[in-house]
């Protein structure tokens, strides 16, 4: 299937999904927001790849929003109250729906790396703090540009990047707008680690996604799901919660094939994740 924001690629068990307009800075239009979710979700039902790993081409990651994706291109001066009432509704669903497009990536059954290069703003930052880690070009920034628009930031910044990074930073950044550099988000932690060009950040998370692969997908989906529950429960909660996924998904046979490779010294081979049928 062809994607106009993107192009996608598979190699043995790592999706590479790759924002594919940098002569428009890789802008989110509307396409953007129904191929994203679109694209995760399969490759997640799919459950063929055991890593998906996320990169831009051109000069920066991306640009961010098209604002025209919330109002269709009108305003909401001049309207009557009564209509007015209904453009403010259909604005909230239309937020929700965004939203769900970057909650996509939390909810994959594998991780989700993120590769980073030249500037990511606005709606940009939304989506990275979605993904299970991020990395980045020497030359990468990150900004929430929403505040510089006389708006708030509504589609998960605000929500995720205080849980990822100290929330003091989080409320500067967004409070200011101000561009946070790669060596600063890697000190604070919204990044894994920096490399000097996009050419080695790629082939890096291309290596880490590959050893991610290397692992009982089963189990780095339990992982995935345990981690993502308890940053928002607490420790009580996750532990009952990581107790009751062990008694239903646990697969012994998995942990015998890791000792099995280890004794034989070769990759352990494991199942896929079965395919989910959405439509039912």
């Amino acid at each position: 299937m062809s994607y106009r924001c993107f192009d996608v690629q598979q190699l043995d068990h790592v999706a590479h999904v790759i924002l594919n307009r940098p002569d428009e800075l890789n802008s989110m239009v509307p396409e953007f927001w129904t191929e994203l979710p679109t694209i995760i979700n399969d490759i997640s039902d799919r459950g063929s790849a055991r890593a998906i790993v996320i990169s831009s081409t051109g000069r920066h990651f991306s640009a961010g929003m098209d604002l025209a994706v919330f109002t269709g291109g009108d305003g909401l001066s001049g309207s009557s109250t009564a209509e007015l009432g209904r453009q403010r509704a259909q604005l909230r669903l239309t937020a929700l729906r965004l939203q769900d497009s970057f909650t996509a990536l939390e909810k994959a059954r594998m991780p989700v790396l993120i590769a980073i290069q030249g500037g990511c703003v606005g709606g940009a930052v939304d989506m990275v703090t979605a993904a299970d880690m991020r990395y980045a070009t020497e030359d990468a920034w990150f900004c929430i540009q929403e505040i510089n628009i006389g708006m708030t930031a509504d589609v998960g910044t605000l929500q995720r990047l205080p849980k990822l990074i100290p929330e003091g930073v989080a409320r500067e950044l967004a409070y200011t707008g101000r561009r946070m550099t790669a060596a600063e988000a890697h000190r604070v932690g919204l990044v894994n680690e920096v490399y000097a060009t996009a050419e080695d950040l790629v082939s890096a998370v291309l290596d880490t996604a590959a050893e991610i692969a290397t692992k009982s997908p089963l189990a780095i989906w339990g992982t995935k799901e345990s981690i993502n529950y308890t940053r928002d429960h607490t420790t009580a909660d996750s532990l009952n919660f990581i107790a009751t996924w062990q008694t239903g998904m646990f697969q012994p046979p998995d942990m015998i094939e890791c000792f099995t490779a280890q004794a034989e010294k070769r990759d352990p081979e494991f199942d896929p994740l079965l395919p989910i049928a959405r439509d039912l």
